[in-house]
């Protein structure tokens, strides 16, 4: 008897479901058999930690078929074991369980008042060569007189100013001598604030306004196109600061800490939600130098 077409796919489909049913099982034994030398536990130990008999468990290890033991005993093995189920049955390559793996993607750490702890540096210098994308949660400390950053955190730090100073200075000068884009996005009204003397910056002196301004439009022109500073409009968009370091790290400032984040989806998340400021912005990084002269007509 001749088959046709058709019976040939199914039976060429049944083989293929029969050798794939065997590797997951294969490969389910060797897993389980490689996590338990990991944690040094034998035959007799698991089976008494997930309570069923050895002998059961011996059978799971050994079968060479392509049956799979239950839902309930891949749960209790990974469990014990300190892996994911997903990785004993073969749907995980990673065999961390999901605690751990948010554990190793999101981290605290503690943020001083100002940035002079070498934190923040590592965090440059690991991602050297990669765009650097910021929000600040004022102006950009890098670009600051040293009578802004005086006024600022002097009150704060008291005789540790010059670290702050000393920081603000290694980050220019990092970004003049590195491989690495920074763009930079702020709102409208923090730049504005700041050249009129309102709000936060209330009782900071024309002066030394006016010099702050200068160095920006000076530092922005100088840099261009290597730094870029945008200013976006905060009734339409909002952003928290953040720093995010090329494809490898994301970093929220809470304010007495960082948080910061490894993991692909989330930077990839940051990372549009930032290039969407800057789409959007209302005075782009060519226009900045422009924008902030006009601004300087307004400090009294």
């Amino acid at each position: 008897m001749l088959l046709t077409l058709p019976c040939i796919c199914d039976i060429y489909e049944h083989m293929l479901k029969k050798i794939d049913k065997h590797m997951r099982a294969e490969q389910f034994r060797k897993r389980m058999l490689q996590a338990m030398q990991s944690t040094g536990l034998n035959q007799s130990a698991l089976a008494r930690a997930i309570g069923t008999d050895r002998s059961t468990l011996s059978q799971i290890l050994t079968d060479a078929g392509t049956r799979l033991p239950g839902a309930h005993i891949v749960g209790q093995c990974a469990s014990v074991l300190g892996v994911s189920a997903d990785w004993l049955l073969g749907l995980s390559d990673r065999p961390e369980t999901a605690t751990q793996l948010l554990s190793a993607s999101l981290s605290l750490s503690q943020a001083p008042r100002a940035l002079v702890d070498e934190q923040i540096f590592a965090w440059h210098r690991e991602a050297a060569g990669y765009k650097i994308r910021h929000v600040p949660a004022g102006l950009p400390d890098m670009l600051k007189t040293d009578a802004v950053l005086e006024w600022e955190y002097g009150p704060h730090l008291g005789k540790t100013i010059q670290q702050a100073v000393n920081a603000s200075r290694d980050r220019l000068d990092w970004m003049r001598g590195a491989r690495s884009d920074y763009e930079i996005a702020m709102p409208l009204f923090e730049i504005k604030s700041f050249a009129i003397g309102k709000g936060y910056y209330e009782g900071l002196g024309a002066a030394t306004r006016r010099a702050q301004i200068e160095q920006i439009i000076s530092l922005t022109r100088q840099l261009y196109p290597r730094l870029r500073v945008s200013l976006f409009d905060a009734r339409k968009l909002y952003s928290a600061p953040v720093t995010i370091f090329g494809p490898l790290l994301a970093v929220i400032y809470t304010g007495g800490h960082y948080m910061s984040f490894r993991d692909i989806e989330r930077i990839e998340i940051f990372t549009n939600d930032f290039d969407t400021l800057v789409r959007e912005a209302t005075v782009t990084a060519r226009d900045l130098p422009d924008h902030l002269e006009e601004l300087a007509e307004l400090i009294r």
